[in-house]
């Protein structure tokens, strides 16, 4: 991956915003087996995001600091007026007492940059910190006042299309309530915890002034759920996060352990009590599960339309438990970033299992211990960026602070043949074209002498058009689309090394 020109060119090109590509655009990603699930002599092959060399690209502040002690990417990154936004977690304290930081308090901090490396926190005024109202801490009002105190991961969402100006941000975190102020008790399930971590929603017009939203914690008199993520597919909100075991179980009744819930919203005020169990790591479903195979906090997600992205925890214990007196009970254990997939915004899928997407680094690099995963994609030039954090788990507050890995534009994986020799091609899933669709193709590996032959399908399998493909480019316009039901087939010449990362149809 060449970086040198990632600062200058790459963020000078038009850039898609993180929370959504297009939101009329179709995509079928090499990896999604469901758009594309017809194939023949194809390989799918996943890529790894290269580390950016700035990283890590936030640090945490000085001391006095509302992020002295921590800045963690339990947050997002979006784009909004060329500009891009971060909100992450802070936290002033240095010291972890009895396995938790003091306070169960850390704040919801803010971030802007204008190429997605070189960041500012400015002085927003909003709450006072250490006697200051000079720090970059969102102010969040609400009642009780603990439903305001943020203790992990936080999700923004941005919806510019929502008629209510003071609800066009929106946001989920985890808050530590006292069972007194839990409405509707404690759960009927798991051990009778002193705090209890809630799922809170809350809106904003500008994304720095937030209120508190709903009747009560979502999931109050129920299950003791960490909410980490925050999307909108269809008709619904999506809110997904950790259960665990005793709160959790496998679909047999057995313990699993940390895995992936969603709960959903019509409104975002009003959530369903009702849950799915949206992803489970595959060594925890078997038979004979896996030792310490855990799904960490759910999935930052990025929503792609008409198919969403995650990007997950690979949780594994320690090889043994950690000694009486250690500092922290989670001295070991150690955490890479999976990949994802869903194409109904409940059920997810590994592409390829056990696939680290950003892995952490080798012993005494700045991210060697656990990563993080946030809401944080953007498609900027040629590049995909994702943003991620390291979590110092084994209690001495290490480098926890937040990085920028990159991919070729959406090139999170791709087809090619499995003989070079023999023919190969895929096909995607019928879908309906509308007026004045244009379809493009992400490829590499493509030239005159070695084309991508693209043909459309009607319902019967006739072919109604043809072109061919002999550029290798993230973007490719191949041909107008007739308005319609259609599929779209894509063969390999023989002998040649053509990659397929994505088939685009967007009205634009």
């Amino acid at each position: 991956m060449q970086h040198s020109t990632f600062l200058v060119a790459a963020f000078s090109l038009c850039a898609i915003g993180c929370w959504a590509a297009q939101p009329s655009e179709r995509v079928f990603f090499a990896f999604d087996d469901e758009s594309i699930p017809w194939r023949s002599n194809l390989k799918l092959t996943m890529v790894a995001a290269d580390k950016h060399p700035a990283n890590p690209v936030l640090r945490r502040g000085p001391e006095g600091a509302p992020d002295h002690g921590h800045a963690v990417m339990y947050g997002s990154v979006l784009r909004v007026g060329g500009k891009f936004r971060m909100w992450y977690l802070g936290m002033s304290q240095t010291k972890i007492e009895k396995g938790q930081a003091p306070g169960y308090w850390r704040p919801m901090c803010y971030a802007e940059s204008d190429d997605g490396v070189h960041w500012v926190k400015p002085e927003l005024g909003l709450v006072e910190f250490n006697g200051s109202k000079q720090n970059n801490i969102c102010l969040i009002e609400g009642e009780p006042f603990s439903f305001t105190r943020v203790d992990d991961f936080l999700t923004v969402l941005h919806e510019p299309e929502e008629p209510d100006p003071s609800r066009r941000y929106k946001c989920a975190f985890i808050a530590h309530v006292p069972f007194d102020e839990v409405r509707g008790g404690r759960s009927p399930i798991g051990p009778n915890e002193k705090r209890w971590g809630s799922f809170v929603c809350a809106t904003s017009a500008d994304g720095l002034r937030w209120k508190v939203v709903g009747d009560r914690p979502m999931n109050a008199g129920g299950e003791r759920f960490e909410v980490s993520g925050l999307y909108r597919f269809g008709g619904f909100y999506y809110a997904s996060g950790q259960l665990l075991s005793p709160w959790l179980f496998r679909p047999d009744g057995g313990d699993i352990g940390r895995a992936m819930r969603v709960y959903r919203s019509a409104d975002f005020v009003h959530w369903d009590p009702t849950t799915a169990l949206g992803f489970a790591r595959p060594g925890q479903l078997i038979a004979q599960p896996l030792p310490g195979q855990q799904t960490h906090m759910g999935a930052g997600v990025w929503n792609r339309g008409n198919v969403l992205i995650g990007i997950y925890g690979q949780w594994q214990d320690a090889p043994e438990r950690p000694p009486k007196g250690a500092k922290s009970h989670l001295l070991g254990t150690r955490v890479d970033l999976g990949f994802i997939v869903s194409n109904d915004g409940i059920h997810w899928r590994e592409p390829a299992p056990d696939f680290k997407i950003i892995a952490r680094g080798k012993e005494g690099e700045w991210d060697s211990i656990a990563l993080l995963q946030a809401h944080a994609f953007a498609n900027v030039g040629e590049q995909t960026c994702l943003w991620y954090s390291h979590w110092d788990c084994d209690g001495e507050f290490r480098n926890q602070d937040i990085g920028l890995a990159t991919l070729r534009r959406d090139g999170f994986g791709c087809l090619s043949a499995i003989k070079s020799d023999a023919p190969a091609a895929c096909e995607t899933a019928f879908f309906d074209s509308g007026k004045n669709a244009k379809l493009f193709i992400n490829a590499t590996g493509v030239s005159v002498a070695s084309p991508l032959k693209i043909e459309l399908l009607d319902e019967k399998l006739k072919v109604i058009n043809s072109a061919s493909v002999t550029e290798s480019e993230t973007r490719v316009h191949v041909m107008p689309l007739p308005k319609g039901r259609i599929a779209v087939r894509v063969s390999f010449a023989r002998g040649g090394a053509a990659r397929l990362y994505a088939i685009y149809v967007s009205p634009q």
